[in-house]
């Protein structure tokens, strides 16, 4: 190749070269371009917004970090403010006025400003104790040196009208709250009258210290407790300082502190209980809502000043009978006026409550089972008004209004016969009680004949050597005729066990099931299910025999008894046990022929005998000229079956059969009734209510 012709090759080459460099060029520079508008837009569109902080404020004031919204200030508004006052201020303010679920609500859009000062408008919306408040805000917003907006804070912020020599105030007005009463309109449970015991320091004795130890004891309270009420910084020579409410009718009392230099008595409303310790596991009784109430209550109008019925009739009607206090909301000036009312709810009075029980029913039931730990129910068998409830020990539910001490409460708390325990909510061993439900369910079923003979076995049986040492054992050799009658009437636990044994597990359970077992009990109270086993299952012959007589693993309600009970007198029907009084009630069902007309007759015909049979277990409960089926059980606990040192718990049950007005049933078990006459002892209980209510 020449030169010449190499040089033109060459020049042909770059030529190409720069043909397709020149677009490279432009393409690369095309893309950096483009790279730069990204980033230049990732930049504008992550840099903070103004609409950012005020999301950011708002949400750490839901969630109360009044020091954390405190540091998204601007710098000029943290030197009109310091971080003490700001957190005092809102706090008092959001707090005072219970504000919850506060809302903003801003535009669709955020405002993509880059501006050294930002205002953001948005409205706001909150919950309170007077009422949903609502209004619309603005927000003024400065940038910091880091390009970060910062919140110019003033009052307005809370509230527009808010300056910040003004102040927030929340105007209460006391609504009252609905009284319990019985069926024959006497006062279970109401707003009454107490005495409210206080001190006046400028009468007090120059050296009071034994004065204040005297009325400690007067009032069980602790002497240091008075002197530091007595301390207060409120406290003036002329202040009246309250130490304790006590009942009216303590005039004992009352006489005795009034001898004491500086004591002032003083009327004060109050709720009170008529009745007392009779009726304390009934009524239940009120206490100031706790924080945890407040919390799970929230928007339902209570306060931290509100109450709430915390256990019995007082906890199960608390939605009527609760108070929904007043209140109004307001900015006022310096001076004391009103510049604007944010939020207004009027008083609203709680719902007065008639229930089933009679009060004088109730008194007399608990005066028959107070001398021993145990449980009475009694129910109008054909229209299911439980007319009275005892738990014994019981406690007095005004001494929970009046103020009570720690060591009144330890007393309470750790006492031997747990006189805080509700024993008629709770379940039992129901014993020989139970054989009436055994035998209404073998009628029906077949699996006992009513007129057969089974023959005389002795006082102890079992089925066959596979039992062991087991023995099913009964008290009393009543002959030969080993039939259901003298098996109910004499409480023979060997004819039960063969009985339940020939009508099978699975029937039995069957039974259980459609008799409400291991099912709620439909009622006011919360009351505990019974139940025939911990697994839901009868797992062997002696579990089942003992089934059949009320041990095994029988666990049962004493309102459940009683409805189970009712079934002698309504056909095979449950009556639907209730406390909720209606004019004219005739009753509701809650488990329909669950036992056959014709079977149930047969067992009540032969409970009846219990009672009027001269050698019946239950013959010391006849009332004369009245007509009443009945049961005694005795219900043993032990290590095992050689144990002698055993608690026996002891039932009886009687219900009226006669087409009469005022138709009865009652139950009552007392925890241990060894060395005290076994069943008998609580028969004679049960059969005195019975006769109370008949007027016997």
């Amino acid at each position: 190749m020449t030169r010449k012709q190499y040089l033109k090759k060459k020049r042909k080459s770059t030529s190409r070269r720069r043909g397709w460099l020149v677009p490279l060029i432009i393409v690369l520079v095309g893309l950096l371009c483009a790279g730069i508008g990204v980033f230049a837009w990732w930049i504008l569109r992550n840099r903070p917004a103004p609409e950012d902080t005020v999301r950011n404020y708002f949400s750490l004031l839901s969630e109360k970090k009044y020091d954390e919204m405190y540091a998204l200030l601007s710098d000029s508004s943290k030197d009109s403010i310091s971080e003490e006052d700001f957190i005092s201020r809102n706090q008092n303010i959001y707090e005072g006025i219970e504000a919850s679920d506060i809302q903003i609500t801003l535009p669709e859009e955020d405002s993509g400003s880059s501006k050294a000062t930002e205002t953001v408008t948005y409205s706001t919306s909150m919950d309170t104790s007077a009422g949903a408040v609502t209004f619309d805000n603005q927000m003024t917003l400065e940038k910091n040196s880091d390009g970060e907006y910062r919140v110019n804070w003033d009052s307005t912020l809370i509230f527009p009208s808010l300056q910040d020599d003004y102040k927030v105030r929340v105007e209460t007005q006391t609504a009252q709250r609905g009284s319990i009463y019985d069926r024959n309109g006497t006062a279970l449970a109401t707003q009454g009258t107490v005495s409210e015991v206080g001190l006046v320091p400028g009468k007090m004795n120059a050296s009071p210290e034994a004065d204040i130890a005297r009325i400690a004891e007067l009032l069980g309270m602790n002497a240091e407790d008075i002197t530091t009420s007595l301390n207060a910084s409120y406290v003036q020579d002329d202040t009246f300082v309250p130490l304790k409410q006590i009942s009216k009718s303590d005039t004992e009392t009352e006489a005795q502190l009034l001898e004491i230099p500086g004591i002032l008595i003083n009327d004060a409303e109050a709720r009170v209980y008529p009745l007392g310790a009779a009726a304390g596991h009934l009524t239940g009784y009120v206490q100031s809502v706790t924080a945890e109430d407040l919390e799970e209550k929230q928007g339902q109008g209570y306060h931290a000043n509100s109450v709430i019925g915390k256990a019995g009739l007082e906890l199960a009607y608390e939605e009527q009978l609760r108070a929904v206090d007043g209140s109004t909301i307001v900015i006022v000036d310096a001076e004391g006026n009103t510049v604007e009312t944010l939020a207004s709810q009027e008083a609203q009075n709680g719902q007065d409550v008639h229930v089933t029980i009679d009060a004088s029913l109730q008194q007399t039931a608990y005066e028959q089972f107070a001398a021993d730990p145990g449980t009475a129910a009694a129910m109008n068998p054909k229209t299911g008004e439980v007319l009275a409830l005892v738990s014994t020990p019981g406690y007095d539910p005004n001494e929970f209004i009046m103020g009570m001490s720690d060591e009144r409460w330890n007393e309470l708390s750790t006492a031997a016969d747990t006189p805080l325990n509700n024993r008629f909510q709770s379940t039992w061993v129901p014993g020989s009680t139970f054989k009436a439900i055994t035998a209404a369910i073998g009628v029906e079923s077949g699996g006992i004949n009513p007129d057969e003979n089974l023959g005389y076995v002795g006082l102890s049986w079992q089925k066959d050597a596979s039992w062991g040492n087991y023995y099913v054992t009964t008290l009393t050799d009543y002959g030969d005729q080993v039939n259901l009658e003298n098996a109910l009437v004499y409480s023979d636990n060997i004819y039960f066990a063969r009985a339940a044994l020939n009508i099978g597990a699975e029937t039995m359970i069957s039974k259980f099931k459609a008799m409400g077992f291991n099912e709620e009990i439909p009622f006011e109270m919360s009351l505990k299910s019974s139940t025939y086993d911990d697994d839901d299952n009868i797992d062997s012959d002696i579990q089942l025999a003992d089934t059949g007589y009320g041990q095994g693993q029988l666990l049962v309600n004493p309102v459940h008894l009683l409805s189970m009970y009712s079934m002698f007198v309504n056909d095979g029907n449950m009556i639907r046990p209730t406390l909720a009084y209606q004019d004219g009630y005739t009753g509701q069902f809650w488990k329909e022929q669950v036992i056959s007309s014709a079977a149930v007759e047969t067992v009540k015909n032969d409970l009846i005998q219990v009672i009027e049979n001269p050698s019946g277990t239950g013959a010391s409960a006849k009332i004369d000229g009245v007509t009443m089926l009945g049961k005694t059980g005795t219900a043993e606990l032990k290590e095992s079956q050689d144990d002698t040192n055993g608690i026996e718990r002891g039932w009886f049950i009687c219900e009226t059969t006669d087409d009469i007005a005022t138709p009865i049933a009652v139950t009552g078990m007392v925890e241990d009734v060894k060395d005290k006459g076994g069943s008998s002892y609580v028969t004679e209980k049960v059969r005195n209510i019975a006769a109370d209510y008949l007027g016997q």
